[in-house]
Order: structure tokens, then sequence, then C-alpha cells
């Protein structure tokens, strides 16, 4: 997926609250349960037009075991990371029913340090310290299929999260003229959150008798996240005299989320497929945040910092596909439509904003096998990529009063042009996987940092184009059965042209990655990975980032054919990922540094019923 976010995992082509990025679900899956995984860094137009990064659809057997199977795993890492969860799955003739159930407490430190210069008045600010995101987490998953018949099946699933937070934070300012000190002082926060989550997926999917590829399926999927959180900010002079006002914050957040999908595939022939279908979804987010100053022992609403966002999103989605194949070659054409409708209102402004767009996403994928070992394949896609709910509320965190970062109600979507050309050599013990992608994107996303006076304000705007061109290396290399490589190597070159408020910020660039993994299969049913990537440095809109090295080691032993696993990990081995922005302006030089630092997991498995010993992360839901 070429190191992108927001990549989709989606089961048996569709979502799914096993494939749930906010629950631990997704690890009830065992390797023996998985026919086959797709990797789809160019989706068709079957697929929703938003994003993109890609798709990763795991496709399940569908015989699986009956009887009774079930696992249990703990964890425990530095920092803190406890868990424990439960997995269970029943089957019998017409249902199958599973449940995961979890548990556990995560801390999860990062240290960070700013420095934020108004160069005109020579003046800086310089801050460092600690911030903790501990959470104490409890999750639910429950599921049910029903096998009406052999031809028609009903999925109902649920899940549910309740998370805990507590954000203690210290960070030392100091305020600089000259070179020469003029103040500093300690920040303290102390956060409190509750956040509730849970999602249903109900699905009913109908396979017609002349053809088991002859499909009916509809889908609804259903989410809820919510967080009620509030913050204190107490201010402790150590210089200077100068004495800032302490600060409370409450914020209270919800987002639903609703999608309903009709597929339809039909195979006309040996080599001609037709796909329809539909999809209809709705984002309802709100937000309300507010910000008090104390005055004479007392807290003061600030009206300026404070506000409620409403956003409402309705997108309508209809597509049809056509493809033909043989046996050595094939071809898919596909034409999705989007009608998308987005109001959101600030309401102690009563400032609105209304848009309303139509969009034609065509797809083009053909393919073509020169032998068993060598084919090609070729890809066009256009795709959307939505403003956020944090993309478009003016809201900020005041965390740090001197580098504020926003939200832009007038921020519009952006659109890529994907192509892809890939070739796929497979031998005994060596495969390899490489590709040419261009992809051409408008109406970009950038975030702008603005000085006034010692503030930088950093928010999203719509700046212009980019273009880029790259070339991707995968491959893996068995030596022995006890010896395994996979390699990933990724350069790309872009080019930014774009303006805004009179000044040009076209530039153009490079950036490379890459990623190699070794896998030692040892005596004992003993297992040990080694994993190493690096990403360069990259120049940005208005300054770089720079590059990191870091590291990976795991090792796993299976004990009583793999009824049980012991496995210990250590994340970032030499504490190297860290991230290093800089912003370089006429008046402005902002420079912000972070590390989490090393992660050090133990955990254990055990199994009972059929199949080996499934494991649960006690990762952050």
């Amino acid at each position: 997926m070429r190191g992108s976010t927001g990549v989709q995992i989606l089961i048996n082509g569709k979502p799914s609250v096993l494939a749930d990025e906010g629950s631990n679900a997704l690890g009830s899956i065992t390797a023996d349960m998985i026919e086959s995984v797709e990797v789809i860094t160019n989706p068709g137009a079957k697929y929703n037009a938003e994003g993109t990064a890609g798709i990763i659809n795991i496709i399940l057997k569908k015989e699986e075991k009956t009887g009774f199977n079930g696992s249990i795993s703990v964890n425990a890492g530095i920092p803190d990371n406890n868990s424990i969860g439960v997995s269970l799955n029943r089957r019998t003739e017409n249902f199958n029913f599973f449940t995961q159930f979890g548990a556990g407490y995560r801390s999860m430190p990062t240290f960070a340090e700013s420095i934020n210069r108004n160069t005109a008045l020579n003046t800086e600010i310089l801050s460092d310290g600690t911030e903790y995101r501990n959470e104490d987490f409890y999750n639910i998953t429950v599921g049910t299929d029903y096998y009406i018949n052999d031809k028609n099946i009903i999925t109902l699933a649920g899940s549910f999260a309740y998370e805990v937070e507590s954000q203690p934070s210290e960070t030392e300012f100091r305020i600089r003229t000259d070179g020469i000190l003029d103040e500093s002082w300690i920040r303290n926060e102390s956060t409190e959150a509750t956040n509730p989550k849970y999602q249903y997926d109900l699905q009913y999917k109908r396979e017609f008798k002349n053809n088991k590829d002859h499909v009916l399926l509809f889908s609804t999927l259903g989410s809820f996240f919510g967080k009620e959180l509030s913050s204190k900010f107490t201010n402790t002079s150590l210089f200077g005299g100068e004495e800032y006002s302490n600060q409370l914050t409450e914020t209270d957040f919800y987002k639903s989320d609703y999608t309903f999908k009709l597929d339809y595939t039909n195979p006309i022939n040996e080599f001609v497929t037709l796909e329809t279908g539909g999809m209809f979804e709705i984002n309802d987010v709100g937000n309300e945040y507010a910000v008090f100053n104390q005055e004479d022992g007392i807290f003061v609403a600030d009206s300026g910092l404070t506000n409620t966002f409403e956003y409402n999103q309705k997108v309508l989605g209809i597509y049809g596909t056509g493809s033909f194949e043989k046996k050595d070659w094939g071809v898919k054409l596909g034409l999705r439509a989007e009608q998308t409708n987005l109001e959101t209102l600030l309401t102690n402004t009563g400032e609105d904003n209304s848009q309303s767009y139509l969009n034609f996403f065509p797809s083009v994928h053909t393919s073509y096998k020169f032998s068993p070992l060598f084919s090609v394949q070729a890809g066009y896609s256009k795709r959307i990529y939505r403003p956020r709910l944090w993309d478009l509320n003016p809201f900020f965190n005041i965390r740090n009063n001197f580098n504020i970062r926003q939200g832009n109600p007038d921020l519009e979507p952006e659109f890529a042009d994907s192509y892809e050309l890939t070739g796929i050599l497979i031998f005994e013990k060596v495969s390899l996987n490489s590709s040419i992608y261009h992809i051409y994107t408008t109406n970009v996303h950038e975030r702008i940092s603005e000085v006034d006076g010692n503030v930088s304000v950093n928010l999203p705007v719509n700046l212009g184009s980019r273009a880029k061109t790259g070339f991707e290396l995968n491959g893996k290399y068995t030596p022995s059965k006890w010896l395994s490589f996979t390699g990933d190597f990724n350069l790309g070159s872009f080019s930014r042209r774009g303006q805004f408020e009179g000044q040009d910020f076209s530039f153009d660039g490079n950036q490379w990655s890459s990623r190699l993994t070794s896998k030692f299969k040892l005596p004992w049913s003993t297992d040990v990975e080694l994993s190493g990537n690096y990403e360069s440095d990259v120049v940005t809109v208005q300054g770089d980032q720079s590059g990191f090295a870091s590291m990976n080691i795991g090792l796993r032993k299976k004990l009583w054919k793999g009824k049980a696993v012991l496995n210990v990990s250590v994340q970032d081995v030499f504490a190297t990922r860290i991230r290093e922005n800089t912003v370089i302006q006429q008046d402005l030089y902002l420079y912000n540094f972070s590390r989490r630092g090393r992660f050090i997991t133990f955990g254990a498995s055990y199994s009972f019923g059929k199949g080996e010993a499934m494991s649960y992360s006690g990762r952050r839901h």
C-alpha cells in the first residue's frame, strides 16, 4: 500500500464488524480460516470512490470447522500494554456463532518539542515535555451466520467498546527575545475522557442455482462513537513574573455513520460477468467545545474560543461494471456515479456551508498472462477524498496556545486520477512484483502555517495540484525452508503547483522508502522475525519533514502443535522512529519534534477445540 494510511479492510468484499479498525475482532480470524487475501492498490468502480490508499480484501473459506473453537490470550508490555482477550466460535449445520471480548490498560508516552520563532520580531517560544495517553478499555463482539439453506445466508454482528482515558502532561515554555530569556513557566494538563462506541453489521446473501458466482448481496453497517472530555490547564511561573491564567476545556463529541449497500453479480457466460449496485451513506457529526479562563478565581467562558459545530454528509452512489476474461487475458470496465450533499454549521456564529456535487468515477483494468511465471496488469481509476470533520471544524486544542491547529469550513474535496502498470514474476524460490504508477491530484489538501505575533495558526486549504510518478518493487526470497526474506522499495518523484493568497507554493521533490523483513524458522517450533524500514526526508509545501530508520524484532514459539503460542516483540528497538517537521516562511520558523520510543510486549495464547491459537493484540481502540 506504499505506506499509505486509511487503507480499507473488507471481509469477503464488504465492510464488516470483524474488520473494524476500532476493535480487536480481526484477531478472531485465524490463518486456516482464510482462502486468500486480495491487495487492491487501484480499486475499480464497484468500490466506494472515497480515498486513494487502496483495499485489503480477506476472503474466508466457505467450509469452516464445525463444532466448538476458542482461544484465550494475555499480553503485558513496557510501557504498560496489558490485556486479556477471549475468542469463541460455535459452528453447526445451520448456525455459526462467534464472539470476542477483552479488556486492558495501555499507556502511550510521547516526548514533544517545538520552536516557534517570529523572525520579524526576533522573538521565539520554545516548549518541551512529555505527554501521556493512558487508557482502560473494554470491548465485546458478538455475531452469527444463519444458513437458511445452501443458497441463502443471513449474518448479524455487533460490537461495543468503552474507553476511559487520562492524558496527563507537563510542558515547559520559554519566551526569548534576541536570544535572551524573558520568561518561562510550566503548563500542566489533566485530561479525563470517556469514549463509548458501538457498531452493527447486517447482511443477506443469496446465491442463484445456475452459478455459485451469481450473487445478490444486501448489507447495512452502522456505527457510533462518542467522547466526553474535560481538561484543566494549570500554569506555574518559573521566571519573569508574567502570570498566565489557568484554563478549562470541555468537549462533547459524537459521530454516527450508516451505510446501506446492494450488490448484484451475474456471470452471463464463461467469459463475461456483469456487476451493478448502489450505496447510500450518512455521516452525522456534532462537536460542542468550550474554553474557560480563570479570572479572579472564577472560570469564565471565552466566547471567542467556544463553539458548537454540526456536520452532516450524505452520499448516494451507483455503479456498473463489465468484465471479459479468458484463460490468459482479461479486461474490466466500470463507471461509478456519486452524489454528495454536505452541510456544516457553526452555531455560535451562524456560519454555515453547503456543498452539493455529482461526480463520475470511471475505471479500466486489464491483465495478460504470458506464462505461468510472468504476467502483467494495467489499471486506471478516478478517486475522491472528502474533507473530514477535523479538516472543517474551526475548533482547536489549547494544549499549546502558541501553536494552533484548526479546520477550514470552506475546504473542498480533492480528486485523484490513478494510473498503474504492474509486472509479476513467480519462481520456485523468488517472487517479484514491480509497478510503475502515476497519480495526478487536484484541489490538494495542504496545511498552511501563518504567524500572528507569537502565535502560529495551522489550517488546511485547497492548494493547486500534485503529480506523482513512482516505481515500486516488492519481492520475496525463500532460499531454504527455515529462512525467508521479503522486501519493498518505493521511489517517487512529485511536482506541486499552486498559489494561495498571492504566494506561490510550487516546488518539486523526491521521496523514497524501503522495508526488509527476514524470518527464521528455528528448531522446537520457534520463529524469529527481524524487520527494518527507512523513510527518506521530503520537502513539504512550506518546509520539510525529516526521514528516519527503525527496527522491530519478534519471537514466537508454538507449543503442543500450535495449541499454545508464546511471543515477544520489540517495536522501534533503537527508539529512532521520530517525527520532525520544519516550516520556514518569510516571518516564521516553526519546528516540531515527537518521539514515542521503544515498546516491548510479551504475549501468550491458548486454544481449545479445533484450530491454532488466536491472538488478541490489546491495541488501542
